[in-house]
């Protein structure tokens, strides 16, 4: 294949990774698609793209950095006003007032804030009150110095005066966020620093970054309440069969049914729970399950199977706390069976990951291979979650070993080669790159009827910028798997990438719900596309969609924080009189407004 290569090509975060490679295990992580598809040229990310340690040092700068405050003039200026005095020439109030102002902007810029304020204190009360512009700053002026002596009351009352007299006041905006902050009433806050980024038509990456700090706090508020309160849904039919493929040699799926000939009598428990996923009638399986573990001992000839099946179930479904106490059942069983005891530690594993228990995690990989040294799914899953911990050359020795177990897996090495491009990026080993093509190429000759091998192709291609090609590898994969929703949301974003051709991308995703009514994916990304075009109430009602088929922590900070953002800006364009359409056609197009 005749292709340049771009080295430098691959930036991504856990939730875009986890998308990419389709993690079945790490079930919350796998949903983040790329946002900004048109943000920069060249297919370059922005600010908003920088790694965590670029955007804590911004935080510290947006802390630390002073509002200015506003109608400073050279001292000269008052100099002038004084001389004029003292030739008689009266002062009208407003100048005396702009006179206060000054002497107040002085003290400000030496120290002497409480001064100041009682200067600005003057300034306001001289002033004649349909001189808006001069009122605001002057209230303005006054908020940043009480703002100083962290006085957040007056500075809320001293900002919303301000934006009384001038309501497209950004800077007073911005110090009542600040203040709002500082007080911990983040949803206030919000929405003020939400109109200082619509005001400042999205140009201010210190506003930009100070917004994104305050959406995934309110985002973490509103995911621990949803947490305590969501309604866990059992996933589609597409997801279940996808995590579970996922699988080499999972023991629940090669425990074989009585044929018909044993027996005439309905399945009960745990082979009730096999003929329903066969039947991919999984909500059948939690209640069969359960049956055989409620049975007696002398019925019950698959409670530890059941107990796994079960745990799996609720991972699957977001019951983490289910899910923990029937993985933790077989784990205390000392009689257990030693295989599925390690698949209980690989499940408590992926549990302990959703929760961000790192450590936790990591050391039931540990008691696994302690159990089952040659068990291929160890160092499987385990190879894909280090790849999410962006640890990826211990990722790639996994890896090595998953694929040396089982030779035969297309998963597992399809995903090695993944593993392979994302470092040969990283190191910026050209040959290497170039090498890693050809394994994918070799892995698909190898595995041509699996659906992954084209779509891992297909993202590494994209990635690449070349997107013929990587359209051919995803209509290779969509005719291997038709309704796989996942597919065809990489589709559309490709499109946005592309092309920026929305129409087809927003038919896409439409078609991505209508073939699994229950893809969080499709539902966030849509609602994403619809703010891009200001169809703010359609986002938000998309957004909450997502939320119902959210299912970890990790992804409803996450949707909460897009939720909240479409929300916020609702909330601002209303009261500001502002058309959010014609801000996001002057933000896109450059140009910028009149008076704002």
């Amino acid at each position: 294949m005749a292709m340049t290569l771009n080295i430098g090509s691959l930036k991504l975060n856990k939730w875009q990774l986890a998308l990419i490679v389709g993690t079945p295990l790490a079930i919350g992580l796998g949903t983040y698609a790329v946002k900004r598809w048109t943000s920069a040229p060249g297919g370059k990310e922005t600010d908003r793209s920088k790694t965590q340690s670029e955007q804590n040092r911004g935080k510290g700068k947006i802390e630390k950095q002073a509002l200015s405050i506003d109608g400073t003039a050279p001292d000269s200026e008052l100099e002038k006003s004084k001389k004029s005095a003292e030739l008689g020439e009266p002062l009208t109030p407003l100048k005396e007032a702009n006179n206060y102002k000054i002497e107040g902007n002085n003290c400000y810029r030496n120290g002497k804030y409480d001064e100041a304020i009682k200067f600005y204190d003057k300034a306001i009360e001289k002033c004649p009150k349909e001189h808006n512009t001069d009122m605001a700053i002057f209230y303005q002026n006054r908020a940043a110095a009480y703002e100083v002596l962290k006085k957040w009351s007056n500075v809320k009352e001293d900002c919303t005066a301000a934006l009384e007299y001038n309501p497209r006041y950004a800077k007073a905006y911005y110090r009542r966020a600040r203040a709002h902050d500082a007080t911990k009433n983040m949803l206030e806050c919000l929405d003020d620093v939400t109109a200082t980024c619509i005001l400042e038509m999205f140009q201010n990456n210190n506003t930009i970054m100070f917004a994104d700090r305050v959406l995934k706090e309110t985002g973490r508020v509103a995911a621990e309440k949803g947490m305590r309160t969501r309604v866990p849904v059992v996933p589609s039919a597409c997801f279940v069969n996808t995590y579970m493929r996922s699988f080499i040699a999972d023991p629940l799926q090669s425990i074989p049914l009585p044929s018909k000939s044993e027996s005439d009598a309905p399945l009960k428990g745990f082979l009730r729970a096999r003929q329903c996923f066969i039947n991919e009638q999984f909500d059948d399986i939690i209640p069969a399950c359960t049956e055989e573990i409620e049975s007696s001992e002398a019925e019950a000839q698959y409670k530890v199977e059941a107990l796994l099946m079960r745990g799996t179930f609720h991972l699957l479904c977001g019951s983490y706390t289910e899910s923990k106490q029937d993985l933790d059942a077989i784990l205390g069983n000392g009689d257990a069976d030693p295989t599925l005891r390690a698949y209980a530690y690989i499940k408590r594993a992926a549990l302990f990951i959703q929760l961000d228990e790192r450590e936790k995690g990591l050391a039931d990989f540990e008691e696994a291979e302690r159990l089952k040294p040659d068990n291929p799914d160890i160092f499987h899953q385990r190879a894909q979650i280090l790849l999410l911990l962006e640890q990826i050359e211990p990722a790639l020795v996994e890896f090595s070993k998953a694929v040396r177990l089982a030779p035969n897996h297309a998963i597992a090495l399809v995903q090695q080669c993944y593993a392979e491009y994302r470092l040969s990026l990283l190191v910026g080993d050209q040959r290497r790159l170039e090498a890693v093509m050809r394994s994918f190429e070799q892995a698909i000759e190898k595995f041509p009827d699996c659906v992954e091998c084209y779509s891992l192709m297909a993202q590494v291609l994209a990635d690449q910028q070349q997107f013929p090609q990587a359209q051919q590898y995803y209509e290779k994969a969509m005719k291997l798997a038709p309704n796989n929703p996942a597919l065809i949301v990489h589709q559309a974003i490709m499109m946005l990438q592309w092309r920026g051709d929305i129409e087809k991308a927003v038919e896409l995703l439409n078609k991505a719900i209508e073939v699994d009514p229950k893809c969080e994916l499709a539902y966030e990304t849509l609602g994403t596309v619809e703010v891009q075009r200001a169809n703010l109430k359609k986002a938000v009602e998309l957004f909450e969609k997502a939320l119902l088929y959210a299912k970890s922590q990790a992804e409803l900070i996450h949707v909460y924080s897009l939720h909240n953002a479409a929300v916020a800006q609702i909330n601002v364009t209303k009261k500001l009189g502002i058309d959010m359409s014609s801000v996001s056609a002057m933000v896109h197009s450059g140009a910028m407004p009149q008076g704002m």
